[in-house]
């Protein structure tokens, strides 16, 4: 997830290649011509102002790279920043969106993300609306592509590369002091627990598993070969872990209704006072809060060297 100093030119080169694109022949002088995750060539004319999102993380990278006020519409998920509820919603609830709502926006942009499908993007291509699509990335690179695509798609390139300027000075402070953590310590991030003996997790391939690795700790589902998925009970107290992050308190999920799961008595984290409520979408939605995610954490369990 933290890229070592050394690798920033080669991760800068493969953004700037992944970014340069061609502009076909029949382009207009000043259009934009990028390819999607999804392997599909878009070309707009101009800079995009009146962009409709269909995932919380493309609403967030809008705003990020400073084209909130080009955003017309958003997911019925989408609820940050607080600018982006004045914006209408376009459905989303169940994976299912209102396409003619969307095409009522006149948007010359719809930002599709990991969440959507090929046949959704599709589908609202086939309207004569331009799409597209942005991988849900695994790595702080991928993440910084997503940023320079938006802000190349809406004609802020250049205070996005101030932001990403930013971002990589913050996370470069915290690799430099990786090396002085003495503790390394085992957690447990739970997602969700509708039932409480097999609750779910982050396992690899999440971000939320990359951050706690990279943070020098381990991740007790870090077997589990799945991004997400559910553990029993039993393995987590198991595996005994020193802190216990709950990233569901908003779906009632409580510091004290985990003291009060049968056998979780027993774990280190519990009897530490180490259950901790944490705020799940900083690092569930790939944007530019996951920076946030990598400070907050890096404190949360090492505050003797990030005080």
């Amino acid at each position: 997830m933290m890229i070592p100093r050394r690798l920033f030119p080669l991760v800068t080169l493969s953004i700037a290649a992944a970014l340069a694109g061609c502009a076909s022949e029949d382009s207009a002088p000043g259009a934009i011509t990028l390819t999607d995750g999804l392997g599909r060539q878009v070309t707009l004319q101009a800079a995009a102002q009146r962009v409709v999102s269909l995932a919380p993380s493309n609403t967030e990278l809008l705003f990020e790279v400073g084209a909130g006020a080009q955003a017309v519409g958003r997911d019925v998920f989408s609820d940050y920043p607080a600018a982006a509820a004045a914006l209408p919603s376009v459905g989303g609830s169940g994976s299912v969106y209102d396409a003619q709502a969307i095409v009522a926006l006149k948007p010359d942009l719809v930002l599709a993300a990991g969440i959507n499908t090929r046949e959704q993007v599709e589908s609202l291509a086939s309207l004569g609306l331009n799409v597209f699509y942005l991988s849900n990335p695994s790595d702080l690179a991928g993440l910084f592509l997503n940023l320079q695509l938006v802000g190349a798609l809406t004609g802020k390139s250049e205070p996005t590369e101030a932001l990403i300027a930013t971002l990589w000075a913050r996370v470069e402070a915290v690799i430099d002091k990786l090396p002085l953590i003495t503790t390394h310590y085992r957690v447990y991030y739970e997602l969700d627990a509708p039932d409480p003996a097999r609750p779910f997790t982050a396992g690899p391939g999440s971000y939320i598993h990359t951050l706690l690795e990279r943070a020098g700790d381990q991740n007790i589902a870090g077997s589990l070969g799945s991004p997400f998925t559910s553990i029993t009970s039993a393995e987590v107290i198991a595996q005994n872990p020193d802190f216990i992050l709950l990233g569901d308190s908003d779906y009632g999920v409580t510091v004290e209704s985990v003291r009060q799961r049968a056998g979780w008595s027993a774990i280190g984290a519990v009897q530490n006072d180490r259950v901790i409520v944490f705020d799940n979408d900083i690092v569930s939605r790939p944007t530019a809060r996951i920076v946030d995610a990598v400070e907050r954490l890096a404190k949360l369990f090492h505050p003797e060297v990030f005080p």
